[in-house]
């Protein structure tokens, strides 16, 4: 496929009118030069609502869109450059695979050994060849996203906006397939913005990640910065288990803060600003960032508590810990870990101050 040059995307402070649906309230995001860029958030948050008003399909209210400079909120769908994944494909079930793809290259006048160069191009890379002559009621789920995707790049447009790309699709073929989409955003480098409710996802494919919640961002950064530095609960949450603690902060240190739990169990936590003794706050807890020690054994600070159940995953361990008046915590480790605790036993959940996250108390 050839290359476009890249553009990037400004959505200045979209607003949507009354009506049916999630409502968009003053999304100003800006999608770099060539950028994987996903709008992650759970059912009828709004991210959906973004791609389609970036497409052109959702009327703003107020706002803008821009590509590259150009202001496209007053032009069709059609005029817009852009290819469109639809959540659930919207293929044609009368049309082959083959056909699917070469639908828009038909409508771009190309000359016949041109079209049928991209059209190989585009099978090949997407993995379409052995069933191009199928319908798509004879493809697998997996074979119908490679398909939507398909349709969407032979056009080369300078925009891709996937929606759900990866839904509902079984954990071998979803890995396999992110993996090849991922690959196919390092080669052929298009802007592309996704809408996902599934943290995995974008954590994976994402340069940055924005996390939408009733039709307003949370907050925008890169997956590391968003899953390690949760501005808030909500973002915490989207990104897969955590523990949560009410704490109270009792000693403000140069470096952080200890903390104090409702069992009365002390807690260092590093480079944290804003709080003051005696501030109540949220103490946010990977379940793999904790480690497990015998009681016995424990020295320096952590949370005693008691297993309360273990669970073998394969690649790890997944223990509940029983603690001193609050829900278990969960606690994650490697199945080559040498220790093995049952049920009954006396632990220390041991808490790394780097890796813990102070949020403020939100009630």
């Amino acid at each position: 496929m050839s290359s476009r040059p890249l553009v990037d995307i400004r959505l200045e402070h979209l607003r949507t009118g009354a009506g049916p649906g999630p409502h968009l309230d003053d999304v100003a995001v800006h999608v770099r030069y060539g950028e994987f860029f996903t709008f992650l958030g759970p059912p009828h948050s709004g991210k959906t609502a973004v791609l389609r008003a970036i497409a052109g399909f959702l009327p703003l209210a107020a706002g803008r869109v821009l590509v590259d400079g150009r202001d496209v909120s007053g032009l069709p769908p059609a005029r817009r450059g852009m290819g469109f994944v639809f959540h659930q494909g919207a293929l044609w079930p009368h049309m082959t695979v083959r056909e699917h793809v070469a639908f828009g290259l038909e409508r771009m006048a190309l000359a016949a050994p041109e079209l049928a160069r991209r059209l190989d191009v585009v099978l090949g890379r997407l993995g379409l060849v052995a069933v191009a002559d199928r319908r798509p009621g004879a493809l697998a789920l997996h074979e119908q996203r490679r398909l939507a995707l398909a349709r969407a790049l032979a056009v080369e447009p300078h925009v891709l906006l996937l929606d759900e790309p990866l839904a509902h699709l079984d954990p071998t073929p979803r890995k396999t397939l992110r993996l090849e989409l991922a690959r196919l955003h390092r080669d052929l480098a298009v802007t592309t913005v996704c809408a996902t409710r599934d943290a995995a996802d974008a954590l994976a494919l994402s340069d940055r990640i924005a996390v939408i919640r009733d039709g307003r961002v949370v907050q925008v950064g890169d997956p590391e910065q968003l899953y390690r530095r949760p501005a808030g609960r909500d973002v915490a949450q989207a990104f897969g288990p955590a523990n949560f603690l009410p704490v109270r902060v009792v000693e403000v240190r140069e470096l952080g803060v200890v903390v104090e739990t409702e069992g009365g169990d002390r807690v260092p936590v590093a480079g944290v600003g804003a709080f003051r003794e005696g501030s109540l706050g949220v103490l946010v807890l990977r379940p793999e960032t904790l480690t497990l020690v015998e009681a016995a054994m424990a020295r320096g600070p952590g949370i005693p508590g008691r297993v309360a159940m273990r669970v073998f995953e394969g690649a790890r361990y997944v223990y509940e810990i029983d603690i001193r008046g609050r829900a278990p915590v969960r606690v994650e480790l490697p199945a080559s870990e040498t220790a093995l605790y049952r049920t009954g036993d006396r632990v220390r959940i041991e808490v790394s101050s780097d890796t813990v996250v102070l949020l403020p108390d939100e009630a």
